[in-house]
C-alpha cells in the first residue's frame, strides 16, 4: 500500500450483532500515524451499543454510540472483539498488541 493511499476498513461485525467502524492512517486518531501500519491504537467510531472497554477512549462519553474514539489500543481492540463472540466480518487496520509499560492492562 503506497503512503499516498489512506486505507478505508470494513466496519467490524461481531458474533452477537456489536459492530463498530476501527480505522487508521495520517487522519486518524492512532499511532502510527501513517497508512501503513503497524498501528499501536486506532480509531473507533460509532459503536453500535455502548461498551465498557470503550467508552473511556470516547470523545463524548455522553453520546457513545454517535462518537469517535481516539487511540484506543490494538490489546483493547482484541477484548472487545472477544467479549462479543469474536469477528463475523469485517476487517481491521495491522496492530500491535503492546500493553502499557506497568504490566496493568488499563481496562
Amino acid at each position: 500500500m503506497s503512503l499516498q493511499h489512506k486505507p478505508q476498513f470494513d466496519k467490524v461485525q461481531c458474533r452477537d450483532g456489536f459492530h463498530m467502524s476501527v480505522q487508521a492512517s495520517t487522519t486518524h486518531y492512532c499511532d502510527q500515524r501513517d497508512n501503513v501500519g503497524p498501528y499501536d491504537s486506532v480509531e473507533v467510531g460509532y459503536p453500535e451499543t455502548y461498551d465498557y472497554n470503550l467508552i473511556r477512549y470516547a470523545e463524548d462519553p455522553d453520546d457513545p454510540t454517535e462518537t469517535v474514539y481516539g487511540y484506543v489500543p490494538g490489546y483493547v481492540i482484541h477484548m472487545i472483539i472477544d467479549s462479543h463472540g469474536g469477528m463475523k466480518s469485517g476487517e481491521l487496520p495491522p496492530l500491535t498488541y503492546k500493553e502499557p509499560e506497568n504490566g496493568k492492562k488499563e481496562v
